[in-house]
């Protein structure tokens, strides 16, 4: 059985954690990380997943990671239950929490003690040896209250348009946006790439992608409406980034034939 719920962060830490999340097991049990445009801290405090390649040899992976913005899916697996803590964060929480861009981490996943060295190791020695999952919240609240600073002035513009484009993903010019942010498009994708992790166009790809993730479990549209309504321009379209960014044909996900959806049912 897979039980799966999220945790609302407190208001002082929204503007950078759009949630906890918690996914427990109690069998064995393979994943798949979807691309997608936000980042995620993860503690794997009871069971390790193995990576799989495209061959499906499995590589040990960390107890803990930070996983950076994603434009390709990756698949890990267990064969026994398990337990992840997870923070699910905007991208510009890179920039903010450790002062580096997110493109640093784009497709990566460090984990935390290389990252962030004696403080990275500390966090996870903590997280790991909480009782349970409050007091796991506990510790993550107080070690981002510890890190958390203002974006520049100049970066909040930019920072508003990501916050938009994965609440509701739209296919504006990135002119237009770079005009309500008060800069040239070359110094806007700069920024922008700095605080996202990809170029604006990229970003607006993943983000409308995820977008239809969201319909899972809800009533099936025809792909024909459900690219129209998540903005793509025809089916095929749809088809194609669907497959690119989650190894899907859309029709054997949104029936919940796909690998690693349980969790979502």
């Amino acid at each position: 059985m897979i039980r799966y719920h999220t945790i609302i962060p407190p208001p002082d830490l929204r503007s950078l954690i759009r949630f906890y999340w918690i996914l427990e097991g109690d069998e064995p049990y393979t994943h798949r990380s979807l691309a997608c445009g936000s980042v995620e801290m993860v503690f794997h405090y009871a069971g390790v997943f193995d990576e799989l390649n495209k061959q499906n040899i499995a590589a040990a992976t960390a107890v803990t990671g930070l996983q950076g913005p994603s434009h390709q899916y990756r698949r890990y697996s267990i064969d026994t239950g398990f337990g992840i803590f997870g923070v699910y964060m905007y991208p510009f929480a890179i920039p903010v929490l450790f002062n580096m861009p997110a493109s640093t981490l784009s497709n990566e996943m460090p984990d935390l003690p290389s990252l962030l060295g004696a403080s990275g190791r500390q966090l996870q020695e903590m997280v790991m040896l909480a009782e349970n999952n409050q007091q796991r919240l506990s510790v993550l609240n107080t070690f981002f209250r510890q890190h958390l600073r203002e974006l520049p002035a100049a970066d909040q513009p930019i920072a508003s348009c990501i916050i938009a484009l994965q609440q509701q993903p739209h296919l504006s010019p990135v002119s237009e946006w770079a005009s309500h942010a008060f800069l040239s498009q070359r110094q806007f994708e700069r920024r922008f790439k700095s605080l996202a992790g990809f170029t604006p166009k990229l970003f607006s790809r993943i983000s409308r992608f995820q977008h239809a993730t969201r319909h899972y479990n809800k009533d099936f549209l025809s792909l024909t409406a459900l690219a129209q309504q998540c903005g793509y321009y025809d089916q095929s379209h749809f088809i194609h980034d669907f497959r690119e960014f989650s190894g899907f044909h859309p029709r054997e996900f949104f029936k919940g034939n796909a690998e690693g959806t349980v969790w979502r049912d």
